[in-house]
C-alpha cells in the first residue's frame, strides 16, 4: 500500500549551504515531516547514488517514505519509495514500467491540462504549484494562485501536494482549497533551526486538518 504523506520536505543544498541532504532529512523528520524528496540538480551520477542512499538509509531507519527528484536512474541504483517527475523529466508511462507497480510516482503539475496528464499517465500524487510566489524553484512558471489549485483538486481525485511559497500563514488556505498536503523547500532547508521550521509547519498543517475533518 502506497502511503502518500501529508508534509513534504524538499531537501536542498544550492539555496543553502550550513546542512547536508541527509542533515536537513533528519532534521526535518524531527519536526515531523512524514515525507522527504531528495532535488539534487547537479553533481556526478555517483555523487547522487552516494547521497541519495545516506539519505534513503536513514528515512528507513525513521519510516518515513523517501522519493527521489528527477533522477529514474539514481531510484533503480537506491532503495526508494518513490520517485516525482517534472513535465519535462523522464517520461511517467516508461518511469512506471521500470520502476514497477510498487514505486509511488508524483508527477509535476501547473495547469488543469498538465494534472490530467498526470493522472492520465498514472500517478499517484501531484504535486502542484507553484501556488504562491516562490525564489526556491526558478525553473517554474508564474504562481498559479488557489483558484486554479481548487479547480485541479475538484478535476483529478488522486492527492494533490500543493508547493511554491508554502507558510505558515497560508497552509489553512491551501488545505481549504483541496490540497491532500504540502511541500516546502525553503521555508525549512533556509531556516535557521530546520526542525523547529518543520515543527511549526506541521503545527499548522494538523490544525488545518482538524478544522476540514
Amino acid at each position: 500500500m502506497k502511503s502518500i504523506g501529508r508534509f513534504h520536505v524538499l531537501t536542498d543544498t544550492v539555496l543553502q549551504s550550513k546542512f547536508t541532504h541527509e542533515k536537513l532529512a533528519r532534521l526535518a523528520i524531527q519536526g515531523e515531516a512524514d515525507t522527504i524528496q531528495f532535488r539534487q540538480k547537479e553533481g556526478s551520477t555517483l555523487y547522487l547514488i552516494e547521497t541519495a542512499e545516506k539519505v534513503s538509509n536513514l528515512c528507513k531507519e525513521k519510516n518515513v517514505p523517501f522519493i527521489v527528484n528527477d533522477r529514474v536512474d539514481v531510484a533503480l541504483a537506491v532503495k526508494v519509495d518513490g520517485v516525482h517527475l517534472g513535465q519535462k523529466d523522464f517520461p511517467i508511462p516508461l518511469a512506471r514500467k521500470l520502476l514497477g507497480p510498487d514505486v509511488m510516482i508524483g508527477g509535476s503539475a501547473l495547469t488543469i491540462e498538465e494534472a490530467k496528464k498526470c493522472f492520465d499517465e498514472g500517478c499517484d500524487y501531484i504535486g502542484f504549484g507553484p501556488v504562491f510566489p516562490t525564489g526556491s524553484k526558478l525553473d517554474t512558471g508564474p504562481a498559479s494562485g488557489l483558484s486554479l489549485l481548487e479547480m485541479v483538486a475538484g478535476e483529478v481525485s488522486i492527492p494533490i501536494i500543493a508547493i511554491g511559497g508554502i507558510q505558515e500563514g497560508n497552509i489553512d488556505q491551501v488545505m481549504k482549497a483541496g490540497a491532500y498536503g504540502i511541500a516546502v523547500i525553503s521555508a525549512v532547508c533556509c531556516m535557521p533551526d530546520p526542525a523547529e521550521a518543520a515543527r511549526k509547519l506541521r503545527r499548522s498543517l494538523d490544525d488545518s486538518l482538524e478544522r476540514l475533518l
